[in-house]
């Protein structure tokens, strides 16, 4: 067995445990800084390890940094969803929760169930998540702004403070915004790619700036498993004679299925393959989230499609 080396991420700082091929652990905790960065692999080596399979969770972005240069290093990397090392400790009855415990927890689901290998995506595509991903922050932090205005403030100097920083926040809005398009115009293959999706009624070209950043960043074996990464395949409950309500199973980054929710909407109304599918499932007694849903999952649908094909959307080609 190779060594292994389960990671349990935070924000600040990241504990670490070694699992040698002689089944002796060892732990390390380390700051989440490049300068944390080198103090582990100062701890490897004096471990007499030269490489390890390091794995550690999929959660948000305090883990890319540590991802990446482990991967830069000659490591083999691992990125899971939290859901699947849940699903390990629960199997293994595992009782305690500590950062060390978590760690080593991930050590020994790594050494027995060897999780796919990760590579980090092209510069230009971690650019472009960083720029979609300020606008959404920019954008979230507008609507707390306009909200505090909407509950009424009746104080003229608090009021004159909001309102000088929406103004702010709608410049710095159209600047990212601009940002965005100028990145992805420099880069034929995600100029192409943004021409695609655009062919798509109900994608626009925010909507494909994030299908492109978040999503089509990785490789997928078909359609369904780039909507199941999305958490946009449901999830049904049989068991005998029991038949609960299927609802989507939401295991995947939050962003996508928030950046899918009007998009969908739209699609709805001048898509002619979506609208062929809502009527159908109208037809079926489906309520209105469901149909929603369904159109959020049948957009990932078409827009691999049109990435995969390299062809832009023909409506008889989607639905004869």
């Amino acid at each position: 067995m190779k060594a292994v080396l389960g990671i349990d991420i935070a924000k600040a700082k990241f504990a670490a445990a070694l699992l040698r091929p002689d089944e002796k652990v060892r732990h390390k905790s380390c700051a989440n800084t490049p300068a944390g960065f080198a103090e582990l692999a100062a701890w490897l080596l004096r471990q007499h390890v030269t490489q390890v399979h390091a794995t550690l969770e999929a959660t948000g972005t305090d883990g890319e940094a540590l991802a990446t240069w482990l991967h830069d290093a000659g490591h083999v990397v691992s990125v899971v969803n939290p859901t699947i090392i849940h699903a390990y400790a629960r199997a293994h009855l595992t009782r305690s929760k500590t950062d060390r415990l978590d760690a080593e927890l991930i050590a020994r689901f790594t050494a027995t169930q060897h999780p796919e290998p990760w590579a980090p995506p092209a510069p230009e595509i971690r650019q472009l998540q960083a720029l979609v991903r300020r606008l959404d922050a920019l954008q979230g932090m507008r609507t707390q702004e306009v909200n505090r205005l909407a509950a009424g403030v009746t104080i003229a100097d608090v009021r004159a403070s909001i309102e000088a920083v929406v103004a702010n926040l709608d410049a710095q809005i159209v600047h990212v915004q601009q940002l965005i398009r100028d990145h992805l115009d420099r880069h034929p293959s995600l100029r192409a790619q943004r021409d695609l999706l655009t062919t798509i009624p109900g994608i626009g070209e925010a909507t494909a700036a994030i299908l492109i950043a978040e999503l089509f960043d990785k490789r997928y074996q078909g359609a369904r498993q780039a909507a199941a990464f999305a958490g946009l395949v449901p999830r049904l409950v049989e068991s005998g004679t029991l038949r609960g309500r299927s609802r989507l199973s939401k295991v995947g980054p939050s962003r996508l299925r928030k950046a899918l929710y009007f998009p969908a909407i739209a699609a709805l109304r001048h898509n002619p393959t979506i609208r062929v599918m809502q009527t159908r499932l109208h037809a079926a007694g489906k309520p209105p989230m469901v149909i929603i849903g369904a159109a959020m999952r049948k957009l990932i649908h078409l827009a691999y499609g049109v990435l995969k094909s390299g062809k832009a959307y023909q409506p008889t080609c989607a639905h004869p």
